[in-house]
């Protein structure tokens, strides 16, 4: 008997375990050929089932097209998910969101080159339950904003026309609703849900694993809801890159190098100071440049 061998995408990633699925439909669960096999929900690959094995096994990952990615904590880059063609970073006035993890959400999207829209969760709120004013500016700036309940199926439709005939990754704080939602858009309980810690107030993390879920109309991709995110570390001049208002007026500063901080003659800082650009996001920018920084020296990187 000859091995078999076949292509096919990661539907579910579990670190050392994946379930891939094959050319032909069928989803199967796979080894993998090497430990430093990078894999994530999204992957195309080779596979292969060799005589006397029980399963079939990932030989090699095939070129991407994207992938989105973010730091830990010593400044290495982990992969999240991959050939993505847009990011839905979801929000909810409660538990009270964080702007900044917002904000480089979408500039790890920036960098990876792919879309992002916001989707405002929870609309079933009374209108005073939390602060959402940080999602103006984005309004401002052309980025789709959708507003929706998973409870009561409010907005749902709009999503879908956004997400029709795309990958998109659905990302956020945990206890926004991400599951929930996820589960309004299927029709069915695809991921388990959970409600607020009543200690904290603070979401409960209830997705374990990066997976893809296809419907009739697009692909979903999942990951873990978390309390922070920080994206891959770029060289400081291309910080700006994650944040459309900065980079389009770069070309307008004195000095080609500028960082837009103390410079004379900076574009961005005069654009601010006349409210071209929301303070907050400028804020947000000066924040991910030093965090840049910090997470630069954690790994001996240097650009």
């Amino acid at each position: 008997m000859t091995d078999r061998e076949d292509t096919g995408c990661v539907i579910e990633s579990y670190g050392r375990r994946v379930v891939v699925e094959r050319t032909g439909g069928e989803r199967v669960p796979c080894k993998l050929k090497r430990k430093n096999l990078d894999l994530v929900a999204g992957d195309e690959v080779s596979l292969q089932f060799a005589p006397g094995d029980d399963e079939w096994t990932v030989t090699e990952r095939l070129p991407r097209r994207n992938v989105l990615c973010r730091s830990d904590s010593r400044g290495r880059s982990e992969s999240l998910a991959a050939n993505l063609d847009q990011l839905g970073v979801v929000v909810a006035p409660r538990p009270a969101c964080d702007p900044f993890v917002v904000d480089r959400y979408i500039a790890g999207a920036r960098y990876a080159g792919i879309d992002a829209l916001l989707i405002v969760n929870k609309l079933d709120l009374p209108a005073d339950a939390g602060d959402l004013s940080f999602v103006e500016p984005f309004r401002a700036l052309g980025m789709p904003v959708v507003p929706v309940s998973a409870h009561s199926g409010a907005g749902l439709q709009a999503l879908i026309d956004r997400l029709t005939g795309r990958r998109s990754l659905l990302a956020g704080q945990s206890g926004v609703g991400k599951s929930s939602l996820l589960n309004a858009l299927a029709g069915e309980a695809v991921r388990a849900t959970g409600g607020l810690s009543q200690g904290s107030g603070e979401g409960r993390h209830t997705t374990v694993s990066s997976a893809i879920l296809r419907t009739p109309w697009g692909e979903i991709a999942d990951s873990p809801g978390v309390r922070d995110y920080a994206p891959p570390v770029v060289a400081l001049k291309d910080v700006q890159l994650g944040f459309d208002e900065i980079a389009s007026r770069a070309h307008e500063c004195r000095f080609l190098d500028c960082l837009h901080l103390r410079e004379p003659q900076c574009a961005v800082q005069a654009a601010v100071e006349s409210g071209a650009i929301d303070p907050r996001r400028y804020e947000s920018y000066r924040r991910l440049l030093n965090l840049t920084r910090q997470l630069d020296e954690k790994r001996g990187w240097s650009g």
